[in-house]
């Protein structure tokens, strides 16, 4: 009866929600209609003390610099003697100092350690307080050579497994952690709506309730037990993402508008946000979309009255690329209303120096509330205390055995295994081993095409074979199996073969994108040039039975090709382990 009630209750005030912003409030939320939280393990006691006490010593300088990210690719670790901020990112395709971008996890851990020794050095007029160095590790550490891939999230959604989530958040951040790297910015908890959308692979699903029931476990994976996770144990920070609705946008547009009324933005797009803050996530990343015209950066009803206190969020919520200088009335060197919305460090990749500049002044001019920049710097200063940036300690540092180790490509092998879609078997399947097999298509050897964006660059683009020194690809994989199996394989991009074999493989799909370009405006695959079309064509009129492997990032329209293969496999994106295909 209580529970029909409050429900009753929710719906009349959704009602009188929805008339309220007919009159003139879009974009505004009202608190007590959303769902309730708390963080745990992140405030206690001695720690607040502690930061109190450190934040009694700091100058307004170092207090809103904590609050600015810089990206490395735009910032030198001396730069810090002057402006001295808390963060440092490493952007999608940012190289560690000196080395070129795709480098091994050592070249990344010096890149930390540089900054972090002039943040940390003894002398005058200065508060030596650490840095905390933020990457996108969104299917594995990502950015490193030779590091673990795991599918994208859209693949994992498919897998329904929540403790496979878990162990992946593990394996993740300790290799995040042997490079050095303390911050990894995920897990992405975007419900995507529309598939045109150029990163639905990052959600796991369009079902809040398997988003619901992955946000935990991943940040737990991630971050360890609340209030017991820390850098010395092979944890990171995590950052549920893209706070709120990144994955309803209009028509799929990336960075546009949720034209939704409250209901729906509660009901679909905020599902994993209270069990990730229950988990104890330590920051949330702010989203560059807008609801009903209003960007998320500056909406304090949801930044500040309904994530930090509906939901009880304890931690720090920061933005994305220059997300603030979207706010009317903004650039991305001057804003201080993200600050006063609820933005408690801004990413601000190559606009740290002016934003840094101006942020002071307004801070001084009281234009950002004293009590708003110490509320931010506390919850930063928090983090960073129970994650164990204080103790110089890093045994996971350079750890030898754990950026791609077996144990870890053994999880990304069974995620791959567990998170494969058979859309249709005439009976052709299961390959027999000892067969002679014909291996075709675009993405048959290719690790960088069957990893996607997101994956040793921005885009996931100019990967070469020599990138990936520990991963397998799915022709690989196959020809592993079948030798062992007595039988024998031949690859051929284009279907091409001398003695004809008993059933061919044709692995094929979408190019690699990331955010922005991987917009699409239609769902048809290869629209008005079905290159892998006539591949399957021409095997099929050779009497040859055929097994199509689709990569894709979303689900696509691929009639055609279905109709030509006697069975059809979605396989997403699956990262470094392309044996796992073989498996099943």
């Amino acid at each position: 009866m209580m529970k029909k009630t409050a429900a009753a209750a929710l719906s009349a005030l959704l009602a009188t929600t929805a008339l309220a912003q007919d009159a003139g409030t879009q974009g505004v939320a009202h608190p007590q209609a959303w769902p309730t939280a708390k963080s745990q393990g992140l405030i206690d006691a001695a720690t607040e003390a502690k930061i109190t006490a450190l934040m009694a010593k700091m100058t307004l300088e170092e207090k809103v610099g904590q609050m600015i990210q810089a990206d490395i690719g735009a910032i030198k670790p001396e730069d810090l003697r002057q402006y001295p901020l808390g963060s440092i990112l490493a952007g999608g395709s940012s190289p560690p100092l000196g080395k070129p971008d795709r480098s091994p996890g050592a070249d990344w851990a010096a890149t930390g350690r540089a900054f972090d020794a002039v943040a940390m050095e003894k002398r005058a007029g200065h508060t030596a307080i650490p840095l905390i160095f933020g990457v996108d590790a969104v299917h594995g550490n990502n950015n490193v050579v030779g590091a673990t891939l795991f599918p994208h999230n859209i693949a994992l959604g498919a897998a329904h497994d929540p403790d496979l989530i878990r162990r992946i958040g593990d394996a993740t951040a300790k290799e995040t952690a042997a490079a050095g790297i303390t911050w990894a910015f995920g897990p992405t908890l975007a419900v995507p709506q529309d598939d045109r959308w150029g990163r639905t692979y990052e959600g796991y699903s369009e079902d809040p309730g398997i988003v619901r029931s992955y946000a935990a476990p991943m940040i737990e994976g991630l971050q360890g037990a609340p209030g017991r996770g820390r850098i010395q144990d092979g944890h990171v920070a995590a950052s549920a993402k893209h706070f709120l609705g990144d994955g309803g946008t209009k028509d799929g547009i990336d960075q546009g508008n949720d034209e939704i009324d409250e209901k729906t933005l509660i009901g679909i797009h905020s599902a994993g946000y209270p069990p990730a803050i229950d988990a104890g996530t330590m920051t949330v990343m702010a989203s560059y979309s807008s609801w009903q015209g209003k960007k998320m950066h500056g909406n304090k009803s949801l930044l500040t009255d309904v994530l930090k206190e509906r939901m009880g969020f304890d931690g720090f919520v920061v933005g994305d690329w220059n997300g603030h200088g979207q706010i009317p009335g903004c650039t991305k060197e001057d804003c201080a209303q993200t600050f006063n919305a609820g933005l408690d460090m801004a990413m601000a990749p190559d606009s740290w120096k002016g934003l840094f500049d101006n942020t002071v002044k307004q801070a001084r001019a009281g234009t950002i509330p004293m009590a708003r920049i110490d509320d931010a710097v506390r919850r930063i200063l928090r983090v960073k205390f129970k994650l164990g940036l204080f103790d110089a300690a890093r045994p996971y540092e350079n750890r030898a055995g754990v950026i791609g180790s077996t144990a870890h490509r053994a999880i990304a092998r069974e995620a791959v295994r567990k998170s494969l879609v058979l859309l249709k078997n005439d009976g052709v399947l299961p390959l027999k081993a000892s067969a002679r097999i014909l291996v075709a298509g675009t993405h048959a050897d290719d690790v960088g095409l069957q990893a996607g964006g997101w994956t040793l660059s921005w885009q996931g683009d100019g990967n070469k074979p020599a990138d990936f020194p520990n991963a397998q690809s799915i022709y690989s994989g196959i020809a592993e199996a079948v030798q062992k199996g007595g039988g024998i394989t031949e690859l051929n991009v284009e279907g091409r073969f001398t003695t004809k074999p008993d059933v061919a493989v044709v692995v094929f799909g979408e190019m690699p994108y990331a955010e922005m370009r991987g917009d699409t405006r239609t769902l048809e695959f290869q629209a008005g040039d079905k290159q892998a079309l006539a591949t399957l064509k021409r095997l099929k009129a050779a009497g040859i039975p055929v097994v199509s492997v689709f990569l894709s990032g979303r689900p696509l329209w691929v009639n055609p090709e279905l109709n030509q293969s006697d069975a059809f496999v979605a396989a997403w994106l699956p990262g470094s382990e392309g044996g796992g295909i073989a498996d099943v």
